[in-house]
């Protein structure tokens, strides 16, 4: 597959790799890097499914952190490498070529102070209609990772009082809830994103902490259209 080298949007610092045809990273992945608050003391940072490595690359950008990657897809990993390697990132940015159902053999529990995901977001049954580019099926459909799985790996590799912040979309808010529950986290913050004021959202936004007692702060709904810069667009009060 050809890939070609792209401005990351308003980044005008930033490159990505992508397959000209097939995998395209989205803009989930650059509004949960600007949702993420990453503080002083968050030196143990990884994110899971980080396709051409968007994240890793943008929270480097923003906090100069060291940031380890987890990608399953091998086409994918490379266009990661890649994209680190043309940002000059690589001392700081770690891709590993992984599956994320496998990192409890490859990680100790009670590690990271911070999980990002942008995850497959579509159930597969029977009757689902999947995309016939395997790149795209993987990353979009839950063939190899399952929500409820991401989730509980995702507490056992946080310490207590880690951070995983999750995107989403907004119909499978009430399983996420449930999940996070199950697996010991507290539901913290929610962050709707609507693409047009007067439409339904298309993502959210949420920070889970593991071991965190009830409470949850619900952020005004945030519209991106006509937006010049989705940087710093995320304000908490």
């Amino acid at each position: 597959m050809k890939k070609s080298l792209n401005w990351l949007f308003d980044y005008p610092d930033l490159q990505v790799y992508q397959y000209e045809e097939g995998f395209k990273f989205s803009l989930d992945s650059i509004l949960l890097a600007e949702f993420a608050d990453i503080k002083a003391s968050d030196n143990k940072i990884l994110d899971l499914c980080t396709g051409n490595g968007v994240i890793p690359i943008v929270l480097h950008q923003k906090y100069h952190k060291k940031v380890i990657g987890v990608e399953v897809q091998e086409e994918i990993y490379e266009l990661a490498c890649d994209s680190v390697l043309v940002n000059h990132m690589s001392e700081d940015i770690q891709i590993l070529h992984k599956d994320v159902m496998e990192l409890k053999n490859y990680f100790p529990g009670n590690n990271f102070d911070v999980i990002l995901c942008n995850p497959p977001y579509f159930k597969t049954t029977e009757s689902s209609i999947v995309n016939d580019n395997v790149l795209k099926r993987v990353a979009r459909h839950e063939v190899l990772l399952k929500l409820e799985d991401l989730i509980e790996i995702a507490s056992f590799l946080l310490k207590s009082r880690g951070k995983f912040y999750l995107v989403h979309v907004p119909d499978r808010l009430d399983e996420i809830i449930v999940y996070a529950h199950k697996y010991g986290f507290g539901v913290k913050e929610v962050q709707f994103v609507h693409s047009k004021i007067e439409s339904k959202p298309i993502i959210v936004l949420m920070t889970l902490v593991k071991d965190a007692k009830f409470g949850t702060k619900v952020y005004a709904p945030k519209v991106i259209q006509g937006l010049s810069s989705y940087q710093g667009i995320f304000e908490r009060s």
